[in-house]
């Protein structure tokens, strides 16, 4: 599937629900605006260590980084970390850390 598919796919799931999907399958998305006016989505599934994003209209996925505290991920030039107070800041890019907020 091309990117342009996966997108369009990602975003109709996201959109319209997942039908028939199981139990063991449950997810979490969420959609954040930042400081600097950046906009992304990221889910969560409950057997996967990575966050999946929908930033600048890509989809990226990133995975698991050890951290002290709260959870980091990384991949593709992101680094997304979500602190144990719910400090959510992101980096893309080249661009500078900037704090996110759940809109």
């Amino acid at each position: 599937m091309d990117r342009h598919k996966a997108v369009i796919l990602a975003m109709t799931m996201l959109a319209g629900g997942i039908c028939c999907t199981r139990q063991a399958d449950a997810q979490t998305f969420q959609t954040y605006r930042c400081a600097d006016g950046t906009q992304f989505i990221v889910g969560f599934y409950d057997d996967d260590k990575r966050a999946f994003l929908q930033i600048d209209g890509e989809p990226v996925t990133l995975a698991k980084r050890l951290t002290v505290s709260g959870a980091r991920y990384s991949g593709e030039g992101i680094t997304l970390k979500i602190g144990k107070a719910g400090l959510i800041t992101v980096k893309h890019l080249k661009r500078p850390v900037t704090a996110c907020a759940v809109i």
